[in-house]
C-alpha cells in the first residue's frame, strides 16, 4: 500500500472512532473466511460494521481522538466491530463470542472512554436503543389504555349485568 492509501486509511479510521457510538476490539486468529463473512453479515444486520486495518495505521489515527489510550488494545489480529448505537456492537461481538471460541473480546471504547473486555460485555447486556424506546413508548401508552379500560369497564359491567338479568328471567 503506497502513503496515499495509507493516509486514506488513517483518516478513514479516524472518522470511525470519533463518529461511531461505540468501538469493539477483538482478535480473530483462527477464523475462516466464511466465519468472518457471518460476522460481517450479523454485523450488518444489526446495523453495525467490521472493519479489519493494520494495528499501526489504527494507532495513528488514535492519537487524536478521545479513546487515545485504546491504542494499546491493538496487538495481533484485531478487529475493530463499531456502530453509532452504544449497545448494537457490543451486542454482536459479545454473542458471535460466545459461540464461536476464536473471537475474542479484547475491548473498546465507547463515548471515548476506553473499556476492557468485562466493560464490553457489559455493555452488551444493556437493552439496545430501539429495546429502549419500545419500553418508553409502553410507559407512554399504558396510562391512556388504562385511561380508556376505566372509562368503558362502566359500559361493560351494566352490559354483562343486564345479560344475566336477562338470562335468569328466560330461564
Amino acid at each position: 500500500m503506497d502513503r496515499a492509501g495509507k493516509e486514506k486509511v488513517v483518516e478513514e479510521l479516524g472518522q470511525i472512532f470519533e463518529s461511531s457510538g461505540v468501538v469493539v476490539v477483538a482478535h480473530y486468529a483462527g477464523l475462516t473466511v466464511a466465519d468472518m463473512q457471518d460476522f460481517r453479515k450479523r454485523m450488518r444486520d444489526a446495523g453495525g460494521s467490521v472493519r479489519v486495518a493494520k494495528n499501526r495505521l489504527a494507532k495513528i489515527a488514535l492519537k487524536d481522538s478521545d479513546c487515545a489510550g485504546m491504542a494499546d488494545l491493538l496487538s495481533g489480529m484485531t478487529v475493530l466491530a463499531y456502530s453509532e448505537d452504544p449497545v448494537c456492537a457490543a451486542k454482536v461481538v459479545d454473542s458471535y463470542a460466545r459461540k464461536n471460541r476464536k473471537l475474542v473480546v479484547v475491548g473498546g471504547a465507547i463515548s471515548g472512554r476506553v473499556l476492557d473486555a468485562a466493560a464490553v460485555k457489559a455493555v452488551a447486556a444493556m437493552p439496545s436503543r430501539e429495546e429502549l424506546l419500545a419500553s418508553l413508548v409502553g410507559c407512554i401508552i399504558a396510562p391512556a389504555s388504562n385511561v380508556a379500560g376505566a372509562v368503558g369497564a362502566p359500559a361493560s359491567n351494566i352490559a354483562s349485568i343486564l345479560e344475566t338479568i336477562e338470562e335468569k328471567a328466560a330461564a
